[in-house]
């Protein structure tokens, strides 16, 4: 998203000695209205982020459908008003404002075209489409609509990653000439589906690699990416041909003469649970964004002068829902068509260009 978070407020609090002051972010209710909302497949995220919304209080969860029962009776739980639908058609049936899609990623591009076809504005899982055609599909059906559609790109509202790129906005450290991202996962899915590349559109690089791409280029206000290498591998070999990669590394040279180096990885030997970090290098200082003894939930970011670091301001908050709560509130302020899901294209293609 170059960045219409148009509902959050924000507050500005001063980092110590940086010399810009950095963001802290209200993401309380502001609106009256509430749109009636459907949520298709409630595992843990679709569960998660239903809570989030839930808690917010800024839409009305009207109807959940899973294909496991017992996941849509919890999901039931919290939200005690919410009618259980048979199918994806039916829910379809129920005059929604918004559906929360997460199932499988193969079916991520249909089923959101089907929903913004019938008028609903739609929040997606990542990834919104396993190649940059099925992505750009989505995208074309949600401007014909005129319907708000997001992607659950979480990672842009955690504190300490905006306050990096207000650092990078405000030009504190100079041209951006080198990017490195990592995400570690030591665990991996444990859903058969995540392993089949007709389901899951590829491995780790579609699963973590996206967030790494998307951030990268997220923070640099999307420049073009003019060449892609990269080095895929399935269990320290190659990847089978309907297999996924579990090991990734790629380069992204952009038009502004930046270079991206990222890795990402499922299973790995990295001796804690997880690796997460993105650091941006420029000719006036350096900032970073890490998480702090392999939690996959708590972070910290720095700013880097010379052999100096500086803590910014990263707050230890709940920040998984926050996505589906800005899409929620931004729905229930009007939820039209918003340029900004566009900038998921280039995204995609660079994923594309990752796999080629």
């Amino acid at each position: 998203m170059s960045e219409s978070v148009v509902s959050s407020q924000s507050s500005v609090a001063a980092a110590g000695s940086t010399a810009t002051q950095l963001l802290t972010i209200d993401y309380g209710l502001r609106t009256t209205n509430r749109p009636r909302l459907g949520f298709l497949g409630v595992g843990w995220i679709g569960r998660n982020r239903l809570e989030a919304i839930a808690k917010s209080g800024v839409a009305e969860i009207a109807a959940v459908v899973d294909p496991a029962t017992e996941l849509a009776e919890q999901a039931a739980q919290i939200a005690p008003r919410a009618t259980l639908a048979e199918s994806f058609d039916a829910l379809l049936e129920t005059g929604l404002d918004g559906i929360v899609i997460a199932p499988p990623s193969g079916l991520h591009a249909e089923q959101a075209i089907a929903a913004l076809e019938r008028g609903a504005a739609v929040f997606c899982q990542k990834p919104l489409g396993r190649t940059g055609k099925e992505t750009r599909a989505v995208i074309h059906a949600a401007r014909r609509a005129n319907r708000l559609l997001a992607v659950d790109l979480s990672y842009r509202f955690i504190a300490g990653m905006r306050n990096i790129r207000q650092l990078i906005s405000e030009g504190e450290l100079g041209d951006i000439f080198a990017v490195e991202m990592i995400f570690h996962n030591a665990y991996g899915p444990d859903k058969p589906w995540f392993y089949d590349r007709g389901l899951s559109g590829g491995g780790c690089v579609i699963d973590l690699g996206i967030h790494l791409v998307d951030l990268a280029l997220w923070n640099l206000n999307f420049p073009r990416v003019v060449n892609v290498s990269s080095r895929l591998f399935s269990q320290g070999g190659a990847v089978p041909p309907r297999g996924v990669e579990d090991y990734a590394t790629a380069r992204l040279d952009l038009e502004t003469g930046a270079t991206v180096q990222l890795a990402c990885s499922w299973k790995l030997a990295a001796g804690c649970d997880a690796i997460i970090s993105a650091a941006f290098y420029g000719i006036r200082g350096g900032a970073a964004f890490h998480n702090v003894d392999g939690s996959f939930y708590e972070f910290v970011a720095e700013r880097f002068r010379g052999t100096t670091r500086e803590r910014l301001p990263s707050p230890s908050e709940p920040w998984g829902g926050r996505a589906a709560v800005d899409w929620a509130e931004r729905l229930a302020a009007g939820g039209q068509y918003d340029r900004e899901i566009e900038n998921l294209i280039p995204v995609s293609e660079a994923l594309d260009a990752i796999y080629q």
